[in-house]
């Protein structure tokens, strides 16, 4: 499927954009984009979080070309305009993150590393920081430095932390994890009402983003299936491994959201405290999405990017 613009979210130019397969045959979406003058800094690879898909990051590409970087971006599978693996299109599902690893694989080889210019950085959100995070600690060194928007190192989830744990490892285990989480649907998460919303305090971006489903439903996606939560739980418990952030070698800079209600900001902070070569930021005032925040937010996102990605030497 072609990229979908709208007035409020035009395509950037010199868009290049297409699929390509996993290993395992899942169906992948990329777009790609030049640096907007000359040879550039490198390329800026964006990896969503879940239930994202690449038009959601237009704004964020025109920003990183303006700085000279060329920029790739990936639809993970099971979302965006990538391959959905249940009859229900809207079921936010995964049987185990290492499936994630075989589209970064795929992504990384036959989009970034041939069509796009060194040095490699990367930009991740969330779910799609977790997947990195995953990458590097399984000693992919793609990367020259990572950035980290409210990483899910761990999710927000206080009361009957312990009976979702094994609710949903056992009805996966069952064969009943293609189920929605209680309470979920269908509801594409971007249609739901702005006024008490844990992702965004900006009522334009975030309801620019429903327009773009409104769109193309097809790119919309609901909650999340108990298998989806029992692989983030089994991933999160890796995460909380004693030397698992120490065996990180590259660069990370995490930029946590003060008021994220949706993963931990507090286990980010514990998480950024055992790596090497990294740090935390915390944003204050700015909930789960920080780059589709308001622009006080945006701001300090991107001079903290900026301090952070060197220029090329």
């Amino acid at each position: 499927m072609a990229l979908v613009s709208i007035p409020t979210n035009p395509v950037p130019v010199g868009a290049i954009d297409g699929f390509i397969e996993a290993a395992d045959g899942v169906r992948l979406r990329f777009a790609r984009w030049p640096a907007s003058e000359g040879a550039g800094k490198g390329t800026v690879c964006i990896f969503p979080g879940r239930a994202e898909m690449i038009e959601k990051y237009f704004e964020v590409v025109s920003e990183l070309r303006a700085r000279g970087f060329a920029v790739a971006i990936l639809d993970w599978r099971g979302q965006g305009g990538s391959a959905r693996a249940l009859s229900d299109p809207r079921k936010g599902h995964v049987g185990d993150y290492a499936e994630y690893q075989l589209d970064l694989e795929a992504f990384m080889s036959r989009i970034v590393l041939t069509d796009c210019p060194p040095p490699y950085f990367a930009l991740a959100h969330s779910m799609g920081a977790a997947n990195i995070l995953r990458a590097l600690h399984e000693e992919r060194a793609w990367f020259e430095r990572v950035v980290l928007c409210a990483p899910m190192i761990d999710l927000r989830i206080k009361r009957y932390r312990r009976l979702s744990r094994f609710f949903t490892r056992f009805m996966s285990a069952v064969g009943l994890g293609g189920r929605y989480i209680p309470g979920g649907s269908a509801v594409a998460v971007t249609n739901r009402p702005f006024a008490g919303n844990p992702v965004s305090s900006d009522q334009t971006r975030y309801e620019r983003i429903a327009s773009i489903i409104e769109a193309d439903p097809s790119l919309g996606l609901g909650s999340p299936t108990l298998s989806w939560i029992a692989a983030s739980f089994r991933q999160i418990d890796e995460f909380g491994e004693p030397e698992y952030a120490a065996k990180l070698m590259q660069p990370i800079l995490i930029l946590g959201a003060g008021e994220d209600r949706l993963v931990s900001t507090v286990a980010a902070k514990k998480f950024a405290s055992g790596l090497r070569a990294g740090k935390i930021v915390v944003i204050p005032g700015s909930r789960h999405e920080i780059l589709i925040e308001r622009d006080a937010i945006r701001a300090q996102f991107l001079s903290a990017f900026d301090a952070f990605v060197p220029e090329r030497r």
